[in-house]
């Protein structure tokens, strides 16, 4: 009899789906009126051998169905809780505000690199002092190559130790350290000694790009360099390749674009010509492959190096190129928009 008090207790306490309904069992069953409270009014009509008996049976009943009212009473009051936790911290959730933006040069970067990512290149960053062997030497520039005139190095400790003076140095490195076919590209800072002025600084920014598979040409690359132009400015962009004379290279190309600033006409930015040089390129010189261990009759590449800046420059109509590192917290910019 007890134990079927017990069980129809613990399925109404079951089904009790809040503190009120809870309260309103304990009122049924331990209440002045309730079924146990009953049982125990009851002992009065029965005799010393009945209470003896039924006395103790029935005050253990009502103390397991206290234990359970107070468990279910416990387990409702915990999730009250925690649902009222969890509305208030719904209440004091808030969007994290957005504090300053990207430089126009890393977002650049980012964008470079996931277009070349999309055709397989790898992402790779090398060392800014460099040594003479693999600014110069093994990019086929000897001490009195005439080439260097053109580059106003600065040392660190004359003769050997320096600033790169262009990332061609990581395309020396990979070139003696990774074995082909590879496609790499490699972002970074490189350093001259030269008079900054709206369109040169002494620390700029190049993009280096190197490929060696066993057979490609110059037809690779110039496709490479016309998506990668209408990616970054759109299907109308106007471009154009010269030839070049680099000594890595062999033969050596220009990529050039009309300037973002005068339509050709000819200004400031691009020197009165009408259009700005983005970078050089060619087909890496066999020498430079023989250099590095490799047989240029095995493999053939290209290598290509952006001006970083001027490409940041014509992107974000950008019109000195000293505002880029010009260190000012306020700078700021918009797409297409401000000219700076």
């Amino acid at each position: 009899m007890y134990d079927d008090l017990l069980h129809s207790l613990k399925s109404d306490l079951s089904a009790a789906s809040n503190l009120e309904a809870v309260s309103a069992l304990w009122q049924q069953y331990l209440g002045k009126e309730g079924k146990i409270k009953k049982l125990l009014k009851d002992l009065g009509a029965m005799t010393i051998e009945e209470k003896r008996e039924r006395g103790p049976l029935i005050q253990d009943l009502s103390k397991k169905a206290q234990a359970m009212f107070d468990e279910r009473q416990a387990a409702l009051s915990n999730a009250t809780l925690s649902e009222r936790l969890r509305q208030q911290a719904e209440a004091l959730s808030f969007v994290k505000p957005k504090i300053g933006h990207l430089h126009p040069l890393s977002e650049t970067i980012r964008e470079l690199n996931s277009f070349f990512e999309g055709l397989g290149y790898s992402v790779y960053e090398e060392r800014e002092i460099e040594n003479d062997e693999f600014c110069f030497q093994r990019l086929n520039v000897p001490a009195d190559h005439p080439a260097r005139d053109m580059q106003d190095t600065i040392y660190i400790a004359e003769p050997h130790t320096l600033l790169r003076t262009q990332t061609s140095s990581i395309e020396a490195r990979l070139l003696a350290s990774v074995k082909p076919p590879f496609k790499v590209v490699c972002p970074g800072r490189v350093y001259r000694n030269e008079k900054a002025n709206k369109s040169n600084h002494f620390i700029f920014h190049h993009y280096q790009g190197v490929v060696v598979l066993p057979e490609t040409s110059l037809r690779d690359l110039f496709g490479t360099f016309t998506a990668l132009f209408k990616h970054m400015y759109g299907d109308k962009v106007v471009i154009r390749f010269r030839s070049k004379y680099y000594p890595e290279v062999e033969p050596g190309v220009g990529p050039d674009m009309q300037c973002f600033n005068c339509r050709g006409k000819g200004c400031g930015v691009c020197k009165g010509v009408g259009w700005i040089e983005m970078g050089g390129a060619g087909i890496i010189h066999p020498k430079v492959m023989r250099m590095a261990g490799l047989d240029p009759k095995k493999w053939r590449g290209f290598a290509f190096g952006l001006g970083l800046d001027r490409w940041v420059m014509a992107k974000y109509n950008i019109t000195d190129i000293r505002t880029l590192l010009g260190g000012d917290l306020a700078y700021n910019y918009h797409h297409d928009e401000t000219r700076i």
